[in-house]
């Protein structure tokens, strides 16, 4: 009979679980989401009730807030064995499930520009492609800088990590702010979401991709805080520059049909 020890040395990489992992953060994270996005806009642009609105708002930010620390606090603190496997099982199935959002979206345009008889409709201003290729530039020198963050923390060079980690911020800050300048341009011009079918395409695709970037800034920040504190963790960054690769490449697809198609 093999003792627990030629056991071990047969099955190194086997560690019996000593308790259940478990974490309220995903759970306050739905909250906060369902009370400040879908509640808090229905209260908005259906009820037209700013108290209401108001009120989920201000109840679903603070959950939101409280969770997404949490779940930092408990990715950055835990050592990287405790969340490595579920991350390479977790993270492909979050972004499968982003990858149908899209094209949900993606479908409902080709359906809308191939059965529409002019494209794009009348009311729709003329946009040009400079600056959607700036910004293609941009989020594609943000790939790069992210990889060279991930690289500097496998030699061990925390202080060149963020150094490049903050280089992506500010890039991916850059990309953001010419999406809300176009925004501002166009709206000016009386191009708004209720203008036409393309209108309404514009700006559920790029404001969803943009929302993406958004959400792609935050984690950034929320490696590079405990960062400036010493605390870094190989897999948290590694699933913040897979989940920023995402973003990248979906948006070539929304460069190449909201612009040049």
């Amino acid at each position: 009979m093999a003792t627990h020890s030629e056991s071990h040395a047969e099955h190194p990489h086997f560690h019996a679980p000593s308790h259940w992992e478990w974490s309220t953060a995903p759970t306050l994270i739905v909250l906060g989401i369902f009370f400040s996005i879908p509640l808090a806009f229905a209260g908005h642009f259906v009820y037209h009730n700013s108290l209401m609105t108001s009120v989920f708002a201000g109840l679903g930010v603070p959950v939101l807030l409280w969770g997404i620390s949490q779940w930092v606090s408990e990715g950055i603190n835990s050592p990287e064995s405790h969340h490595h496997g579920l991350s390479k099982v977790g993270l492909p199935i979050f972004i499968v499930s982003e990858v149908w959002i899209f094209i949900g979206l993606f479908s409902a345009y080709w359906a809308l520009r191939l059965m529409a008889a002019q494209w794009p409709p009348d009311g729709t201003p003329h946009i040009g492609t400079n600056l959607p290729i700036i910004m293609t530039i941009l989020l594609v020198s943000s790939s790069a800088t992210i990889h060279v963050a991930e690289e500097k923390l496998e030699e061990g060079d925390v202080g060149g990590m963020k150094t490049w980690l903050i280089l992506t911020l500010l890039l991916g800050t850059v990309f953001l702010g010419c999406t809300l300048t176009e925004y501002s341009k166009l709206i000016g011009e009386g191009f708004v979401p209720s203008t036409n079918a393309y209108s309404t395409a514009f700006f559920s695709i790029t404001g969803f991709h943009a929302s993406h970037v958004l959400v792609g800034l935050v984690t950034f920040l929320c490696v590079l805080i405990p960062a400036l504190s010493g605390k870094t963790n190989k897999t948290f960054l590694a699933c913040a520059s897979v989940y920023w690769h995402f973003v990248d490449i979906v948006w070539f697809f929304v460069v190449s049909q909201i612009y040049f198609w």
